[in-house]
C-alpha cells in the first residue's frame, strides 16, 4: 500500500491526495498508505523546477527525498498504529464529484481542463514570482531576503511545514520558487511539500465521519514534515 502509494503521488498532479483521502474514508487503504500519498505529494512543485534548466539538479532529490519520507513514515504508522475498525464507513455509492485545486474534476477531466488547469498555474507562478522578485529588490538581494525567511534556523522548517498545510497548489509553487530563489533551505522546502496535501486534507474533513481521526492524521502529517525538514537542514544542507 504505502510503496504503491508514495510512487503514484509522486507523479505532479493533485488528483491522488483528493482519491486517497475519498479511498481511507471507505476503509480501502490504511493509514499509513493515505500517509504515504500525503508526503509524497508535490502538487507543482516539478514542473516549476522543470522550467529552469538551471535547477533541474534539483528535481531527483526531491523526489527521491519525498518518496524515501513516504516509505518509512507509510510503514511506521501502520506498524505502530492501527486503523481504527470502530470508524463508520462511507457510502460506497457517494458519486459526488471532487474537485482539484483549480475547479477540475478529478474523478470526469473535461477537455477544457486541459487548457485552464496549465493557464491557472501559469498565472500563479507569474504572480508569485513578480512577488517574490519584488521582495528580493525591497531586501536587498535574494541573500538579504534569506534572513526575512529565518535562513539557516531551525524554525524555518516548521514555518514552511504549517504553510504547506494550506490547500491550495499556489502554496507548493511558493515554496519551489523560494527554494529556487535561496530564500528557504532544502530541508524546508521539503518540510512544506511533504506537508502540502493540497485538497486531499479538505476531503479528508469532509468525508471522514470521525474529526479526531482526521486530526490525528493531520497532526502526525505535520509532525513528519517538520522532523524530516529539520533533520535535513540540519545534517546535510
Amino acid at each position: 500500500g504505502p510503496i504503491l502509494g508514495a510512487l503514484a503521488a509522486s507523479v505532479p498532479q493533485c488528483g491522488f491526495s483528493i482519491i486517497a483521502s475519498t479511498l481511507y474514508t471507505r476503509k480501502l487503504i490504511t493509514r499509513g498508505t493515505l500517509l504515504a500519498v500525503y508526503l509524497a505529494t508535490s502538487d507543482e512543485a516539478l514542473p516549476v523546477l522543470l522550467s529552469e534548466p538551471e535547477k533541474l539538479s534539483l528535481v531527483l532529490p526531491l523526489v527521491f527525498t519525498k518518496i524515501a519520507i513516504a516509505l518509512i513514515a507509510g510503514y511506521a504508522v501502520d506498524f505502530f498504529l492501527k486503523n481504527d475498525k470502530t470508524l463508520p464507513q462511507t457510502s460506497q455509492n457517494d458519486t459526488e464529484d471532487e474537485h482539484g485545486c483549480c475547479h477540475h474534476e478529478v474523478g470526469r477531466p473535461r477537455k477544457r481542463d486541459i487548457l485552464l488547469h496549465p493557464l491557472n498555474v501559469f498565472i500563479f507562478v507569474l504572480i508569485i514570482t513578480l512577488l517574490i522578485n519584488y521582495g528580493v529588490f525591497k531586501a536587498g538581494g535574494e541573500e538579504n531576503l534569506g534572513q526575512y525567511f529565518l535562513s539557516d534556523s531551525i524554525f524555518q522548517p516548521v514555518i514552511t511545514a504549517i504553510f504547506g498545510l494550506i490547500p491550495n497548489c499556489a502554496v507548493s509553487i511558493a515554496i519551489t520558487l523560494m527554494l529556487m530563489k535561496g530564500a528557504i533551505g532544502f530541508g524546508s522546502a521539503i518540510a512544506g511539500l511533504c506537508s502540502g496535501a493540497g485538497l486531499g486534507l479538505l476531503v479528508l474533513y469532509k468525508k471522514n465521519p470521525s474529526f479526531k481521526d482526521s486530526l490525528k492524521i493531520t497532526g502526525i502529517l505535520l509532525l513528519i514534515s517538520i522532523i524530516s525538514g529539520i533533520l535535513i537542514q540540519t545534517f546535510y544542507y
